[in-house]
């Protein structure tokens, strides 16, 4: 059957005249599953690979949904289909191709997006739209002022959901769903289907039909990877000289961060490539040009984060560059998914330093793909790649231009061929940015794989007489041995301290230069050397808590840092530990001023103060010790009470000079001596 033929059966007459403009012959098999007559009522989840069509396929489904019986669309009153994408750039590249898919049919295109006016957009709503495309966050703001009237809604169609839910879409979605007829028919077209979005479909779909197409299962076959180990401070070296190596026409590089981003525009911008960057502080205007430069031509490399990701379609995106690694592997294939499109081949290569070169690894086998291995290319490559560029160019099967026929025997006779040659090279590579030196790549040596058991070879187990309870520790345990044993650390194996003994395992080649080393006693610093029989059957290791540890110093191997902590021997506050000490005297925290500390001294010296009596009719002066009692005063509570914290003065600092004053004057009047402190001049 003629696919022509196929195609019409498929689709109505306005969708046939649109697809044969846009010179579409047979449709992917994305569109093919989507458009069959008998799905034209039941709700969808499909999973497909990136550039497989997926726009189109959605656009040509729901048209019965949204057309019924009718070639064109009557006056739009209320939106009649809903697209929702989770960034700016998918929604306004959604709205593109259905505005050339339904352009036969009279289709009113409208779109809420985040970055744009909103008045714009509201005015473009009550004019009237019958397709809304939107991104959730501005569709939600709509909803919610009551812009948009979503009551006719006859089609949802979520495009990329997985990656809604990634961003923290999912109480958007499930606010603006409940917003929608319940009768409406819901399609969610997803790169993979995740337990999130099967809980979504669940909740929002009637029985819905599950569709996988064959182009999901040969994924990414026309995209070659390669993960270049790179030094750990060579990444953007790296990424130099392979933008260098492939001269792609259109080339995406990756990273995790704005601040990365805006590093490497800066860094390519001034080694003379035509770059320009995609990240989210970009205003809607910065990034609809950026991508614009990509599609015309004007910049050939495009640095982005994760936002250009999802459903950015570049013309003749050859390289894709991953300059950091991406946090999954779902993430890596959407990355690279966005070369590769349309049968064009495409490679993807991923910078590896040593710091990730496990992630690598693992990213790799998750996403169950093969990736060559290898190292970045030299300078010398990267020349012997251009010289080739340029016997291949299509200078050569140009005919040559009658204005410069005359030059050409000119520029031969003075120069010769050779000079001629050599200023042609000269020219077509001083546009070319020079490549980097790039250094060897060289493994962590933290990310070794440990040596194992068997790597061991035949061992002799020892019991030391020391553990935990001495502070022991493995890291005093081995130059212990090695000392007084005259053996490496190699010759060690496993260590393990118990409460009060420690099993040590020795290489059996050791054994006896090593007892003959301790000596005849077996000691070691005091400690008994045992040889067992057998391997000893030891609990597994747990990890010590924080007040189970060893100390690292003990109170003889040298001086303590000077500390004023002490530690409470009970949970007595130290006021109450004072006040139990026989002969214990309540005491002033308070001194007086200087002054008036001089005045006081002077006064009892002189017997000013008055004596008292007690109540066998003794009088007590100046010389007779006397107790303390609790002076009364009309001080605020606490005032001469060193148990009880002194609130802050009123005004100024607590220990200026007028405070310091003003205690003085009140231990006064708690002494029996009304006087005032002089006055100050």
């Amino acid at each position: 059957m003629n696919p022509r033929t196929e195609i019409e059966k498929l689709l109505k007459n306005f969708l046939n005249i649109a697809l044969k403009k846009r010179g579409y012959d047979v449709l992917t098999p994305v569109q093919q599953e989507v458009s069959k007559p008998e799905l034209e009522t039941s709700d969808l989840l499909v999973s497909a690979q990136t550039g497989s069509g997926k726009t189109v396929g959605f656009g040509i489904a729901i048209a019965p949904n949204l057309l019924t019986d009718k070639e064109i669309f009557e006056r739009a009153s209320s939106p009649l289909g809903l697209i929702i994408a989770p960034t700016r750039e998918l929604a306004m590249q959604v709205k593109r191709e259905l505005q050339w898919l339904y352009a036969e049919t009279g289709a009113v295109m409208a779109s809420c997006v985040g970055g744009m006016d909103m008045r714009d957009e509201r005015r473009a709503l009550e004019r009237g739209a019958h397709i809304v495309v939107a991104t959730p966050g501005r569709l939600r703001d709509h909803i919610m002022r009551g812009t948009i009237d979503l009551s006719q809604i006859c089609a949802v169609v979520l495009d990329e959901a997985d990656e809604m839910l990634d961003l923290g879409f999912a109480e958007d979605l499930k606010m603006i769903l409940d917003t929608t007829p319940e009768n409406r028919r819901t399609l969610m077209f997803s790169a993979t289907v995740p337990k999130g979005i099967t809980n979504l479909a669940k909740q929002y779909q009637r029985s819905a039909i599950r569709i996988k197409t064959l182009a999901e299962k040969s994924q990414h076959t026309d995209i070659e990877y390669q993960a270049i180990k790179v030094g750990k401070h060579d990444g953007e070296n790296a990424i130099i000289n392979v933008l260098r190596f492939h001269e792609a026409p259109s080339a995406l590089v990756f990273a995790n961060t704005r601040a990365t981003v805006g590093r490497l525009t800066t860094r390519l911008s001034n080694r003379g490539f035509s770059v320009v960057c995609l990240s989210g502080e970009l205003s809607q205007a910065e990034r609809s040009h950026a991508l614009q430069a990509m599609r015309d031509g004007r910049a050939r490399i495009c640095v982005a984060t994760d936002v250009a990701a999802r459903g950015i379609d570049l013309p003749k995106l050859d390289l894709v560059i991953h300059a950091e690694l991406p946090s999954n592997h779902e993430r890596l294939l959407h990355r690279s998914g966005r070369t590769g499109r349309a049968g064009r081949k495409g490679t993807s290569v991923l910078i590896v330093s040593p710091n990730v070169l496990r992630k690598a690894e693992r990213v790799l086998k998750l996403a169950k793909l093969t990736a060559t291995w290898g190292v970045a290319p030299t300078a010398d490559e990267v020349l012997v790649k251009d010289h080739e560029r340029i016997l291949k160019d299509e200078v050569w099967k140009r005919d040559v231009n009658p204005a410069h026929a005359q030059m050409i025997p000119k520029l031969l006779e003075l120069y010769g061929a050779e000079r001629v040659a050599a200023a042609f090279l000269e020219t077509y590579t001083e546009k070319l940015s020079a490549p980097e030196d790039v250094v060897e790549f060289q493994e962590d040596s933290r990310r070794k794989p440990k040596k194992s058991h068997e790597d061991f070879g035949k061992s002799v187990w020892l019991r030391m007489g020391q553990g935990q309870r001495d502070g022991l520790s493995p890291g005093q345990v081995v130059p212990m041995l090695c000392k007084s044993g005259g053996i490496t650390n190699k010759d060690i194996g496993a260590i393990r301290i118990q409460g009060d003994h420690t099993f040590i395992e020795l290489g059996e080649l050791c054994v006896k230069g090593f007892f003959k080393s301790i000596g005849p006693d077996g000691t070691i610093e005091g400690s008994k050397i045992i040889q067992l029989t057998e391997a000893p059957n030891i609990p597994p290791a747990t990890k010590a808590r924080n007040n189970e540890r060893p100390r690292r110093r003990s109170s003889d191997e040298g001086p303590k840092r000077k500390t004023s902590f002490k530690p409470n021997e009970s949970k007595k506050s130290r006021s109450q530990a004072d006040q139990e000490k026989p002969g214990h005297q309540e005491k002033s925290k308070f001194r007086p001023h200087k002054k008036n500390q001089q005045k006081i001294t002077k006064d009892v010296r002189e017997g000013a103060v008055s004596t008292s009596k007690k109540k066998d009719g003794k009088s007590i002066g100046a010389d007779t010790p006397k107790p303390v009692e609790k002076a009364k005063s009309k001080l605020r509570k606490g005032a001469s009470d060193p148990s009880i914290p002194m609130r802050a003065p009123k005004v100024g600092k607590h220990n200026s000079k007028k405070n310091k004053a003003r205690r003085a004057q009140a231990l006064i009047k708690a002494a029996g001596k009304d006087s005032s402190p002089p006055k100050r001049r």
